[in-house]
């Protein structure tokens, strides 16, 4: 395969991404959740105390969506909603002590295929990868250049 036929690196992305939704799909049905509840989970391990609208954006979901997971979520007992002392007019999300144990119950598989996808890879690679991943991220982020 010549270079200008190789698949583009953001098919590749893709179909990486496609490979991790089904082997994380396998690891976090059997604690009744979905991927997406499952990224929202870990992104408030991450950032508790955020808005939904926040989560959303953090979760790559729209807000309308994150609603639906929001309310799963708080149904199932895995995180809770309070008022925000500095904005009484927000609410804030955070994870409960259940959703804390879901998260660390679920670890060991996440980081066995976290291992496995990249296991060619040194530390310092992986390290790289992260930083590039981030970069590539960040600079979709920004407004797009207005085509002529």
């Amino acid at each position: 395969m010549t270079a200008e036929h190789a698949p583009r690196i953001l098919y590749q992305v893709k179909q990486v991404e496609l490979a991790v939704r089904g082997r994380l799909d396998a690891v976090v049905r059997p604690h009744g959740i979905t991927v997406t509840q499952y990224t929202a989970l870990t992104v408030l391990e991450q950032h508790p105390e955020m808005s939904s609208a926040q989560l959303a954006r953090h979760a790559f979901v729209s807000a309308q969506a994150m609603e639906g997971i929001v309310r799963a979520l708080e149904g199932a007992g895995l995180i809770e909603r309070a008022r925000d002392p500095q904005n009484r007019r927000r609410m804030t999300i955070s994870l409960t002590p259940a959703g804390v144990t879901l998260l660390t119950a679920c670890r060991d598989d996440v980081d066995r295929i976290e291992g496995e996808a990249f296991a060619s890879l040194s530390a310092q690679q992986r390290g790289q990868l992260g930083r590039w991943l981030q970069e590539a991220r960040k600079a979709l982020e920004q407004p797009a250049a207005p085509v002529d």
